[in-house]
């Protein structure tokens, strides 16, 4: 029986930080093999307009640009498995990936598996996805310049994110479903000078009106159960988002949210082990920051298998 093959770099992700990392490593002689998953692409398979992408003056589709990205890879035959990971090891050399079907051998492992946006589970708020309904006001905030939007949760991210809103929308109403926010009191205070931002307590969103976009929501007072109809342009959901770590919990440093632990930029709890994007990122989360990270990972990889070649020469 012919020894297993063992790779030098798989990439756990086929997002932004996933295929940048192996445009770089399939560069440097890696030949990176991608897990890419079954949702292959990341967030950006679930926005229309890209607008903030360097090098797209007029904007792209964000399949588009991920389609782009990933024939980039191609071309620097980085190969791909278009399957999830069921299960990881990471306490012994080499490390080990099992997927739906296979099992992987590797040197080293890039961890990009990105986070997803949490939903509040409405099917009318999936129908709109990409059409008024966002997750990212940075990303999608411009295209509601003097327009009404609301934001939907209580916490830290939905004060940023109303904050950002607040620059270019004509009105901002943040809705949440307690009658206190869990937001750091000085965001909420900050909010609070703005004459564009007005907050709806006690209210939970029921339903998004619209076909083709965004026209309206319904929205349900909880203690009441009275429902009114608000006409609005854009619905920004900032309920948190969820690393996809759990396959990896106990193998790898995470924190109490779930993001990987990391360190020196790119560098895990694990030698030989490194992350890249929004699995790691719970501040930024844009495109240009996950591929940034990427291209980090990758040179860090290459920096330690040279440091390992150079070590068993010396040894």
């Amino acid at each position: 029986m012919e020894d297993q093959k063992i790779e030098k770099l798989v990439i756990i992700g086929s997002g932004p930080a996933g295929l940048t990392a192996a445009i770089y490593a399939a560069r440097g002689g890696l030949n990176p093999l991608i897990i890419a998953g079954r949702e292959a692409g990341g967030q950006l398979m679930l926005t229309t307009d890209v607008d903030d992408f360097p090098g797209f003056p007029d904007g792209i589709q964000g399949p588009i640009l991920m389609t782009n990205i990933r024939n980039q890879a191609i071309r620097f035959d980085t190969r791909f498995v278009e399957e999830d990971v069921r299960s990881v090891d990471f306490k012994n050399q080499p490390f080990t990936i099992t997927t739906e079907s296979k099992e992987f051998k590797t040197e080293t492992v890039i961890i990009a598996t990105g986070a997803s946006a949490k939903w509040i589970g409405l099917e009318s708020e999936w129908k709109l996805i990409g059409k008024g309904v966002s997750a990212c006001a940075v990303c999608d905030g411009l295209f509601f310049k003097e327009k009404d939007v609301i934001v939907v949760g209580g916490g830290d991210t939905a004060m940023r994110e109303a904050q950002h809103l607040s620059k270019v929308c004509k009105s901002v109403t943040v809705i949440h479903r307690r009658d206190a926010f869990r937001a750091q009191v000085a965001l909420v205070e900050l909010l609070k000078t703005k004459d564009n931002v007005k907050f709806l307590f006690d209210s939970a969103l029921t339903e998004v009106l619209g076909e083709a976009k965004v026209t309206g929501v319904k929205v349900k007072n909880v203690k009441s159960n009275e429902i009114t109809e608000m006409p609005i342009d854009g619905v920004f959901v900032a309920i948190g988002h969820k690393p996809n770590t759990d396959f990896m919990k106990d193998q790898i440093e995470l924190d109490h949210a779930g993001y990987v632990v990391f360190h020196d930029e790119v560098k895990t709890s694990v030698d030989g082990i490194f992350v890249a994007g929004d699995v790691a990122d719970h501040k930024y989360r844009q495109a240009s920051t996950a591929a940034g990270m990427g291209t980090k990972a990758a040179l860090e990889v290459e920096e330690y298998l040279e440091n390992i070649k150079l070590e068993h020469k010396t040894a």
